[in-house]
C-alpha cells in the first residue's frame, strides 16, 4: 500500500471515529450519572440504617464485613451487597435453620396447620425479597461505574484518533521527507543512500540520475549515420 493511501485512509477513518467516539463517550458518561443518581435516591427513600458498632449481634463473627459501615445509611450499591449478603442472609439462616425459603414453603405446604412454621415462611420470604431487591441495586451501581470507565475510554480514543489524523504525534514526526534528501551523497548523513529508493516505493516521483536513485540513466543508443555512396563517373 502507497503511503499516500495509507495517510487518506487514516485520515478519513479518524474524521468518523473522532466523533462517534466522543458521542459515546458523552452517552455513557451520562448514563453513568443517572444510574449513580437513580440508585442513590432510590436507596436513600428506603431509609435502610446499619446497626451501630456497639451493637451485641455485631461483635459475632459473621458481620465483621457489617462493621466497616456501621451506624452509616445505605445510599450505595456496595452499602446494599454488604448488607444483602452479610446481614440478611445471616438473619436468613438463622431463622430457617440453614433451610432456604424453597425448602420450608415446601414443608409448609404438607403441614398447613403449623402456625410457627408458616410464619417462618412469611419471614423467609420477606427478607429473600428485600435482598433481592438491595442485590439488583448492587448490580445497577456496578453498571454505573462500568459506564463511567467506558466513557474514559471513549474520550481517551477519541483524542488519541484526533491526533493520529492531524500527525502530531512524535512517531509520526519522521515519516516526513528531510531538506537534504536531494543534496549530494557526501553531504547526507549515513544510512540515508536508500532515501531515493524509499521515495519511489511512497509514489513520490524522483527524478532518474538524481542522488539516491539506484538506477544511473542508460545513454539512448544512437542510430547509424548514412555513409555516402559512391557514383560511378
Amino acid at each position: 500500500m502507497r503511503r499516500r493511501t495509507f495517510d487518506r485512509l487514516v485520515s478519513t477513518e479518524g474524521l468518523v471515529l473522532v466523533p462517534v467516539l466522543a458521542v459515546a463517550g458523552g452517552l455513557l458518561s451520562w448514563g453513568q450519572r443517572y444510574i449513580s443518581h437513580e440508585v442513590r435516591s432510590q436507596l436513600a427513600a428506603q431509609k435502610i440504617q446499619f446497626p451501630a458498632g456497639d451493637s451485641p449481634e455485631m461483635a459475632a463473627p459473621e458481620f465483621e464485613a457489617v462493621r466497616r459501615y456501621a451506624g452509616q445509611q445505605l445510599t450505595t450499591g456496595d452499602q446494599a451487597k454488604v448488607y444483602a449478603d452479610h446481614y440478611i442472609a445471616n438473619h436468613l439462616k438463622a431463622i430457617g435453620g440453614g433451610k432456604s425459603y424453597a425448602e420450608l414453603s415446601g414443608e409448609a405446604l404438607v403441614r398447613p396447620d403449623d402456625p410457627e412454621l408458616a410464619a417462618k415462611v412469611q419471614l423467609m420470604f420477606r427478607g429473600e425479597t428485600s435482598r433481592g431487591l438491595l442485590l439488583n441495586a448492587y448490580a445497577f451501581g456496578k453498571m454505573g461505574d462500568i459506564a463511567g470507565y467506558a466513557a474514559i475510554a471513549a474520550f481517551a480514543g477519541a483524542g488519541l484518533a484526533g491526533l493520529l489524523d492531524s500527525g502530531l504525534l512524535p512517531c509520526q514526526q519522521g515519516h516526513s521527507r528531510p531538506k537534504w534528501a536531494w543534496l549530494d551523497l557526501s553531504q547526507r548523513p549515513a544510512g540515508i543512500a536508500l532515501m531515493g529508493c524509499a521515495a519511489r516505493r511512497s509514489g513520490t516521483a524522483v527524478p532518474r540520475g538524481a542522488p539516491g536513485n539506484s538506477r544511473p540513466r542508460r545513454p539512448r543508443p544512437r542510430p547509424p549515420r548514412c555513409r555516402p555512396r559512391c557514383w560511378p563517373g
